[in-house]
């Protein structure tokens, strides 16, 4: 049986996601980092669960693993590098790289429901 009004709700979720990607230079690393303003709940969730268990660095790192993407739009890290993440990498740069990731997507948030209003 088809859904009429999930089927607006995953095409409304694909235009969204679909969108372009936004991007972030990080002198430090001589590197432009790309993310989307979106991303899926499952992804979210990931984040959300270890920011619910008090494990806030290691949410961070969750964040640039789930939303850092390169140009083309591939993941730029792997899970597999958590560990790197966490032990080898500037606290402070991976807090700068979240930070500015997670600004840009609430204030696309804040846009859309700004627009929606209109």
């Amino acid at each position: 049986m088809h859904n009429p009004v999930l089927a607006k709700a995953t095409e409304h979720f694909k235009e969204r996601i679909s969108g372009n990607l936004n991007e972030y230079h990080v002198d430090a690393w001589d590197t432009t980092v790309y993310f989307k303003t979106v991303n899926s709940f499952k992804d979210e969730s990931k984040i959300l669960q270890l920011h619910q268990q008090g494990k806030m660095t290691e949410a961070l790192v969750e964040s640039l693993i789930v939303k850092c993407r390169n140009k083309d739009g591939s993941k730029m890290f792997k899970p597999a590098d958590k560990v790197t993440l966490l032990n080898e990498v500037d606290p402070a740069i991976i807090i700068e790289v979240a930070t500015a990731i997670n600004e840009a997507s609430e204030n696309y948030q804040m846009n859309i429901e700004e627009t929606e209003k209109n």
